[in-house]
């Protein structure tokens, strides 16, 4: 029973030195850690301090050398151009642009004047023909030869020869309008030569037609007279005629 007891105290004892053995050796590898970690910490602060870059130091500022001289505007060369002559005054003039010539015909110097006139032997050409039909039949024929439109009023004043009266004209041809020709356009008036055979005196020869324009007025005559020469054997009396210009050849001979 006492056996026991000192067995049971020894192994108690036993294992309280064990127990106390590695507390020992616990707080020992303890202290070690702690002083290892403690000895490690401030180690490892310094490191961060000297891996942290110094601060630069700031380089004095450079102040820009005066040469004297004034900064030239920026250009698309980076060059001042040569000329610097300020550009003359034009005054209201073009002094780049040519100069339009007078007489240059231009359509915005002048308009062509338009106007229509009366017809005359300064803007048409007359002409005299024998016709077939009727008998003792001339024709004159009136064309506009100018740039504008002309009016033939009334019936031309014709003479022959050296004639002191003009030729007498038929009334009963009288157009219901006025006879208004474009250039290029014609009139026309008959010339019948004779009365009734028996009627007067007898036929004249004639070599010569003097032919005068009606003014608008219908009194006298206009512009410029034509003279022509007649076709051969042309024959007249003081009973014929002459027609108020028509627009149509047709119109004339009728008569």
């Amino acid at each position: 029973m006492r056996s026991n007891r000192v067995r049971t105290t020894a192994l108690a004892a036993t294992a309280l030195l064990a127990a106390l053995s590695l507390t020992a050796c616990g707080s020992e590898n303890g202290t070690s850690e702690s002083a290892k970690a403690g000895s490690a910490a401030p180690a490892a602060h310094q490191a961060v301090k000297e891996s942290r870059p110094r601060a630069a130091t700031a380089a004095p500022e450079e102040k820009p050398t005066d040469t004297g001289s004034t900064p030239e505007k920026a250009t698309g060369t980076g060059s001042t151009p040569e000329n610097t002559t300020a550009p003359a005054r034009s005054h209201g003039k073009n002094t780049t642009g040519s100069t339009k010539r007078a007489g240059s015909g231009s359509t915005t110097d002048r308009t062509p004047d338009r106007t229509p006139v009366t017809c005359d032997g300064g803007n048409t050409r007359t002409a005299v023909t024998r016709v077939s039909r009727p008998l003792n039949h001339l024709l004159l024929t009136l064309t506009n030869t100018g740039d504008r439109t002309c009016y033939a009023y009334y019936a031309p004043a014709l003479r022959f020869d050296d004639a002191q009266a003009a030729f007498p004209v038929l009334d009963d041809s009288k157009p219901q309008a006025v006879v208004t020709l474009d250039p290029g356009q014609s009139a026309y008036a008959a010339i019948g030569l004779t009365g009734e055979p028996g009627a007067g005196p007898s036929p004249r020869k004639a070599s010569r037609l003097q032919v005068h324009f009606s003014a608008r007025s219908g009194e006298g005559s206009t512009g410029t007279p034509v003279s022509l020469t007649l076709p051969s054997d042309t024959y007249w009396d003081d009973n014929g005629f002459v027609t108020y210009w028509q627009t149509e050849m047709a119109d004339a001979l009728t008569y």
